[in-house]
């Protein structure tokens, strides 16, 4: 009954339109051309719309400038859907880096000392991990250093957790279909939960990345590849497909899925050195003491993950409910290179979906290249209007394309690591042309949070082998680095302005303009250097 009221909540709040659209003049203007490929505008309000408004007077305004432009030519686009509306909590959840370091913070700090939390007695815990431990294959029975990181958890980390189970709705369906491919028990889930905080853009310092965070070899090895363009251990069904076939691996070497996971963060090799130091144990708290200290804190966190997640009702865990779900998505293979800006611009689709939805496009592009199959994930009710006018969308596409007249990208495949040490002179623009390699690429790499170097510092850089990219666009869309100022547009973050200019961070923008908040007004005009 919940879904079929869910569902039907879904369809209200889209606000689905189907009459016919007004007509205007048709110029030869660049912003004309673009209003032909924009959404609808529906002279007659739907039951849907008139209960929408009510709720929210302010709907019109937030809708996307797309929804509000007449069209001129779109008498064939007839299953164009009104832009959703994301609210501002559920945005919040897609940007959710933050919850990654302070996961990777806690389970690297944990302290194991006992918490007092008179809402859990410990007679409680040890009844209801009995009852885990009974339908489940990991080892649930009561520890006291567990039920320290529960009551933990439960006394900090409640809001986090909310978020967390807000995200897990729409990654848990897709994950336990690729995890029950492989006979591989559903509960690893929640490993996603304790690697990433279901991040599929998380970066260790170490270079994991991913939902899974798979390093770059690991990665390779089972079939993710990384380019200049897109990093497959970002894709959230690929990343997972190679999760569950590494994890069915281990577990045939280890017959245990205890030490599968301690194995799966610290490596097969050093759980076999600590089976030989605990004097052949093979069970996980034996062994924990002779484990790395980020893994001797990685299963209690795991279990506890576990624990909270299957009983949030008892613990009164509150999350808010998404307003995409993974079963409300769908695919298709692009035939040739689309930004997200021009997708965003012809579907109604706000760009902040379509980075949730595919992650893996490092510069929200979707290349085209020869005998690769890159596909973009839209709602459902987005793909048929796409597949329906996939001509008029290209053809769009190539036209603000040659409007624009900017150098194209190149797609570099990444083949081979090189060690580099830094020397008196370099810096990251002249490291990056020597080796035919983005910027952001060297600081993504090499986890670099600004553009210092020091002398003798070592970086890590993927040589390239450049292939012809047919059809290619420009993965930034306003003005060019070389510009010396940027004026602020309706919807623009210090965030967003940076990531359009390669080597400008957030604190770069803030401290050349003497901004202390992160306030913007269209208008604005922002300094890009420091003179």
């Amino acid at each position: 009954m919940k879904k079929v009221v869910s569902f039907l909540l879904f369809l209200i709040f889209m606000g689905v339109g189907a009459q016919t659209p007004k007509k205007s003049v048709n110029t030869n203007t660049t912003e004309t051309k673009k209003a032909n490929f924009r959404v609808q505008v529906f002279e007659k309000k739907t039951e849907a719309d008139i209960k929408l408004e009510e709720a929210d007077p302010d709907f019109k305004k937030r809708l996307p400038i797309s929804a509000k432009i007449e069209k001129t030519d779109l008498s064939s686009l007839q299953d164009l859907p009104r832009a959703k509306v994301i609210d501002s909590v559920w945005k919040k959840e897609l940007l959710n880096s933050d919850l990654y370091d302070h996961m990777q913070k806690e389970i690297l700090n944990q302290d194991y000392s006992e918490v007092v939390y008179k809402e859990l007695p410990t007679d409680t815990l040890k009844a209801r991990l009995a009852r885990l431990n009974a339908r489940t294959p990991f080892d649930v029975e009561y520890n006291p250093i567990l039920e320290s990181v529960i009551k933990s958890y439960l006394k900090r980390n409640k809001k986090s957790m909310e978020r967390l189970m807000a995200l897990s709705e729409y990654y848990f369906p897709m994950f336990e279909q690729q995890l029950d491919r492989l006979d591989v028990p559903l509960e690893i889930k929640y490993l996603a939960i304790v690697e990433s905080a279901l991040n599929p853009r998380a970066r260790s310092h170490m270079g994991a990345t991913g939902l899974w965070q798979f390093m770059f070899a690991t990665g390779k090895m089972h079939g993710l590849d990384v380019s200049s363009y897109v990093d497959e251990r970002m894709d959230p069904i690929m990343s997972t497909a190679a999760a569950a076939e590494y994890l069915a691996s281990l577990y045939r070497t280890f017959g245990d899925w205890d030490l599968v996971l301690a194995s799966y963060n610290s490596g097969p090799g050093n759980v076999s050195k600590a089976i030989r130091r605990s004097g052949g144990s093979t069970n996980y708290w034996d062994l924990r003491k002779f484990l790395p200290k980020e893994t001797a804190g990685y299963v209690p966190a795991f279990l506890a993950t576990l624990y909270l997640f299957e009983y949030a009702k008892e613990h009164d865990f509150q999350p808010e409910r998404p307003s995409v779900a993974f079963f409300e998505t769908d695919t298709l293979h692009v035939k040739q290179s689309l930004t997200f800006d021009q997708i965003t611009e012809v579907t109604g689709v706000e760009k902040e979906l379509l980075q949730f939805l595919n992650p893996s496009y490092k510069l929200d592009l979707i290349p085209y290249v020869e005998d690769e199959a890159y596909a973009l994930r839209l709602p459902r009710s987005s793909v048929g209007l796409f597949v329906n006018n996939e001509d008029k969308i290209y053809n769009f596409a190539k036209t603000e394309i040659a409007e624009k007249e900017k150098k194209l990208p190149r797609f570099a495949e990444a083949e081979e690591k090189i060690r580099y040490k830094v020397k008196s002179g370099d810096y990251l623009g002249k490291v990056a042309q020597k080796y035919g390699v983005g910027i952001n690429s060297l600081k993504s790499w090499n986890n670099l949070s600004d553009n210092n170097l020091r002398v003798g510092q070592y970086l890590t850089i993927y040589s390239a082998k450049t292939v012809s990219l047919s059809q290619a666009a420009p993965a930034k869309n306003s003005t060019t680095s070389a510009s010396k100022s940027y004026t602020v547009k309706s919807g623009d973050s210090l965030w967003s302005i940076s990531q359009k200019f390669p080597g400008i961070t957030v604190q770069n923008l803030k401290s050349w303009n003497q901004i202390s908040s992160t306030n913007l007004k269209p208008g604005m005009v922002l300094k890009l250097s420091k003179g």
